[in-house]
C-alpha cells in the first residue's frame, strides 16, 4: 500500500525534481510510485498496488492514465472506495487495489469488483467473496483498455457499457456547440460579496447588460455562487460588488477574472462542488457568475436541449464516470455528449420546469422577486387558516406531481435518444422534484418504496413539519409588516433602503390596511406590557388577514402547528428561526439583556443613529419602571394584614425574580447600552450585517459564528 502526498505538500526541491522526473504523475507521491514501479518491472512482469481511487478519474492524471492504457494492461482491480479500512480510518480516503502487467494488450477485458457501495471493512469483503462463488453477480464487471479510450480523458470507468462509451464517438460535446467557463473570483468575498438583503433595495442592479451595469452608476449586482442541490431555476442569493465593471475588485490585484465579457449573460450553471447528484439552472440576464457556480453559455440556439440533457438521467449516467468525486469542474462539463433531440418536446420542458421552479423559488421571502405570501394570495385563501393551508398544500402536491411527470418526461425523451433504454428508467423519486413546496425535497426524506408513481404520500411526521414551517413563514411575513419592509396592500419591497421611516412607508401605500411600527422597536415580553408588543400585534395581524370572526379557531392552528402559543414562540424561538431563514444575516436584529429578560427588535435597514437610545429611554426604562411598580404592588401585598398566607407567599417568590429582573435592567443599561446610546452609532448597509452586527457588540443576542463568518 502506497503512501501519498499532493504536490502542494512537497517542499521546493522535491517539487522541482518531480516535475522533471514524473511529469506524468507529478501530482502526487502515490501516482509517482505507480509510474516507478512498473519502471522496476520486468517485460510482462506484475505490479500489485493499494493506492488512492483519484487516478481513475481526475484530470490532473489523465497523462499516467493514456501512459498506462497505451503501454501496460490493467488485469484486476477491487475498487474500494471509502471505508475500506477500518483500522485506519478509511473514511477518508477512497482507495483502489489492482495489478497492472507491464505489456499492452488493448482488447483485454480485465476483471473489476465495484465495492465502493460497502459500508465497512467487513461489507466489502463479503462482496469480494460472493463475486469468486458467482461470477455474475451486478458488481462484477469487465472491461478493456479500448473502451475506456473512448470517453474523453479515458477514465477507467469500467461499470460503463460500450453502447455508453461510444455516445462520445457519435455526439457533439458542449465545448463545440458553446463555452463553459469559471465565474469570477472576487480574492476577498469578505469585503465584495454580500447576501442581497443585506444592502439597500435601490443600490442593486437588476437585469443589465454590461454595458448598461457600468453606466448605472450601482454597486451591487446578482451574483451566482453556485449553492445547493436545486435544478431548473433558482440559488441566486449573493450580490457582488461589480461597481463601475468591478474597478475595486480589480485594483486589489487579487482577483480572477475569466472571460469577463460573458458576464451578465444568460447561461445554464450548476455548483462547481456537490454533496450529492449535480444540479442544472438556468439564469437570466442581469448576473455574475461566480466560482463556485461555472456556467454554460449557449451558442448554438439549443440553450433548451442542454439545460433538459443535463437534468435528465442520461447525463447523470455520464457524470458518474466523468466526475465521480463530486467536483464538477468546467473542464469536465465541456466533455458532455449532446445529441440533437430535433425539439422533441424539450422546449416546452424547459418552459414549463422553469415556470414552475421559478414561481415556487419567489413564494418566499428571502427570494428577491417575492412578492406576497401564498397562503395570502387570493387563489387559496378560505375563510379560515386551516382550510387555506389545505388548498395551499393540496395545489403544491399537483405541482409536485406535475413536475415529476414532466422530469420522468425529459428522462424518456433522452433514454431513447441515446439508445439506453436497457440500461435506464425514466422514472424519477418524489425526494429529487428540487420544489421548496415539496416536503421529500425540502426535508431531504425518501418516500415509501411501495408508493405509486403518480401518487403523493406525505407521512405524518412530513405533513407536521411541513405545516409548522408554513405557519412561521407566515409568522415572518407578519414581522415583515409590522416593520414596512411589506405591506397587505403593495407587492414586494416596500421599506428596503436604509434609514427609512414610517413617512417613506406612507408615500408608498396611502391608507394600509395594517399599520407597520413607527418608532422600528418591537418589544418582545413575557408579559403585554406594551401597546406595540410584537405577540399582540401578531394577533392583530392575523384578525386583519383572516378575520375576526374565526380569529381564536385560526390562532388555535397556528399554535398547535408551531407547537406552542404564539407569546412562547416569539421569545424562544423566532430569532433563531429569522437567523437560520437569513443564513446567518439577519435583517432584524435582538436587542437583549444579558439573562434575557428584555428583549426588542429592530428592523436593520430603518435602523438610524437615534435608535438605541429609543430602545433605552422608551423601551428598556420604561420596562425597568414598570417591574418596579410591579414589585411595589407585591411588596405591600406581602405584608398586607387581608392577604391570605399564601397570597403572601407567591408574592415574596415574585418579588425575589423582580429584583433579579431590575438588576438584570440595570446592568444592561449601564454596562451596555447606555455606553452604546451616547456614540449615536451610524451603520452603512453596503458593508453587511456581519461588520454592522458585532459593532453592537453585547448589546445584540449573539449569533454563533458570526463573528467567524460560518454559516449554517
Amino acid at each position: 500500500m502506497v503512501s501519498y502526498m499532493g504536490s502542494g505538500g512537497m517542499n521546493a526541491r522535491l517539487g522541482l525534481w518531480v516535475k522533471d522526473n514524473y511529469p506524468d504523475s507529478k501530482s502526487d507521491l502515490f501516482a509517482m510510485f505507480i509510474e516507478r514501479n512498473l519502471e522496476l518491472a520486468q517485460k510482462r512482469g506484475f505490479v500489485a498496488m493499494i493506492t488512492m481511487q483519484s487516478w481513475m478519474f481526475l484530470s490532473s492524471y489523465e497523462k499516467l492514465r493514456n501512459r498506462l492504457l497505451g503501454q501496460d494492461t490493467i488485469l484486476s482491480m477491487a475498487h474500494l472506495g471509502a471505508r475500506a479500512f477500518d483500522s485506519i480510518g478509511g473514511e477518508v480516503v477512497s482507495t483502489t487495489a489492482f495489478v497492472l502487467e507491464n505489456c499492452n494488450y488493448i482488447e483485454y477485458k480485465g476483471d473489476y469488483l465495484r465495492l465502493v457501495d460497502g459500508n465497512s471493512e467487513a461489507a466489502k469483503q463479503v462482496a469480494m467473496l460472493e463475486a469468486i462463488k458467482s461470477p455474475n453477480c451486478r458488481w462484477l464487471f469487465r472491461s478493456s483498455s479500448s473502451n475506456f479510450k473512448k470517453i474523453p480523458g479515458s477514465p477507467i470507468a469500467y461499470w460503463v457499457s460500450q453502447k455508453i462509451a461510444s455516445v462520445f464517438s457519435s455526439a457533439r460535446s458542449f465545448e463545440d456547440i458553446g463555452k463553459t467557463r469559471r465565474g469570477l473570483q472576487t480574492g476577498d468575498s469578505e469585503r465584495f460579496i454580500r447576501r442581497w438583503h443585506e444592502v439597500a433595495q435601490k443600490s442593486i442592479g437588476c437585469n443589465l447588460d454590461k454595458a448598461e451595469a457600468e453606466k448605472s452608476g450601482l454597486k451591487w449586482f446578482f451574483f451566482n455562487s453556485g449553492g445547493s442541490f436545486r435544478k431548473w431555476y433558482g440559488n441566486i442569493e449573493d450580490v457582488v460588488n461589480w461597481k463601475n465593471d468591478g474597478a475595486e475588485i480589480k485594483a486589489t490585484g487579487k482577483a480572477i477574472i475569466p472571460s469577463e465579457h460573458l458576464y451578465f449573460k444568460q447561461a445554464v450553471t450548476w455548483p462547481k462542488v456537490s454533496t450529492g447528484r449535480c444540479s442544472f439552472r438556468w439564469f437570466s440576464d442581469g448576473i455574475i457568475p461566480g466560482d463556485a457556480g461555472p456556467c454554460f453559455y449557449d451558442e448554438s440556439g439549443l440553450q433548451d436541449t442542454i439545460l433538459c440533457f443535463a437534468n435528465s438521467k442520461v447525463a447523470l449516467s455520464f457524470l458518474q464516470f466523468l466526475s465521480p468525486t463530486l467536483n464538477f469542474e468546467v473542464g469536465i462539463m465541456a466533455k458532455m455528449p449532446i445529441l440533437d433531440t430535433d425539439g422533441g418536446g424539450t422546449t416546452q420542458v424547459f418552459k414549463t420546469a422553469i415556470t414552475m421552479h421559478k414561481l415556487d423559488w419567489n413564494a418566499y421571502e428571502t427570494s428577491w422577486d417575492f412578492a406576497s405570501l401564498p397562503l395570502l394570495q387570493a387563489n387559496y385563501l378560505q375563510l379560515t387558516m386551516k382550510l387555506t393551508y389545505q388548498k395551499l398544500c393540496s395545489h403544491w402536491r399537483e405541482m409536485t406531481l406535475e413536475m415529476q411527470q414532466i422530469e420522468t418526461e425529459n428522462n424518456h425523451i433522452f433514454i431513447n435518444v441515446y439508445g439506453l433504454q436497457d440500461e435506464l428508467t425514466p422514472n424519477v423519486p418524489l425526494k429529487e422534484i428540487t420544489l421548496t413546496c415539496n416536503p421529500y425535497y425540502r426535508y431531504g426524506v425518501d418516500a415509501d418504496e411501495g408508493t405509486k408513481h403518480n401518487e403523493f404520500p406525505v407521512k405524518e411526521t412530513l405533513e407536521d413539519r411541513l405545516v409548522e414551517d408554513t405557519m412561521k413563514e407566515f409568522i415572518s411575513y407578519a414581522v415583515g409588516c409590522m416593520f414596512g419592509r411589506y405591506s397587505l396592500d403593495k407587492p414586494g419591497l416596500i421599506l428596503a433602503n436604509q434609514g427609512e421611516t414610517i413617512e417613506d412607508y406612507l408615500k408608498q401605500v396611502v391608507e394600509p390596511t395594517f399599520m407597520p411600527d413607527d418608532d422600528n422597536v418591537l418589544p418582545l415580553m413575557d408579559v403585554d406590557w406594551f401597546t406595540d408588543d410584537i405577540a399582540e400585534r401578531f394577533k392583530e395581524f392575523l384578525k386583519v388577514t383572516f378575520g375576526k370572526e374565526h380569529y381564536e379557531e385560526n390562532l388555535k392552528f397556528i399554535e398547535q402547528a408551531i407547537g406552542k402559543d404564539v407569546r412562547k414562540y416569539f421569545l424562544r424561538d423566532f430569532y433563531n428561526d429569522h437567523v437560520k431563514r437569513y443564513k446567518k444575516r439577519p435583517i432584524y436584529w435582538l436587542f437583549s439583556s444579558p439573562r434575557g429578560s428584555f428583549n426588542a427588535l429592530i428592523y436593520m435597514h430603518r435602523y438610524r443613529p437615534d435608535t438605541v437610545s429609543i430602545v433605552l429611554n422608551d423601551y428598556l426604562r420604561e420596562f425597568r419602571t414598570k417591574l418596579t411598580s410591579r414589585k411595589n404592588h407585591l411588596e405591600a401585598v406581602s405584608i398586607s394584614g387581608s392577604a391570605s398566607p399564601g397570597e403572601k407567599t407567591k408574592a415574596l417568590k415574585e418579588i425575589e425574580i423582580l429584583k433579579n429582573m431590575i438588576a438584570e435592567m440595570e446592568e444592561y443599561e449601564r454596562e451596555v447600552l447606555y455606553p452604546l446610546a451616547t456614540r449615536q452609532l451610524a451603520i452603512d448597509l453596503d458593508d453587511g450585517v456581519k461588520v454592522n452586527y458585532l459593532k453592537f457588540g453585547p448589546a445584540l443576542k449573539k449569533i454563533s459564528g458570526l463573528d467567524k463568518g460560518e454559516e449554517e
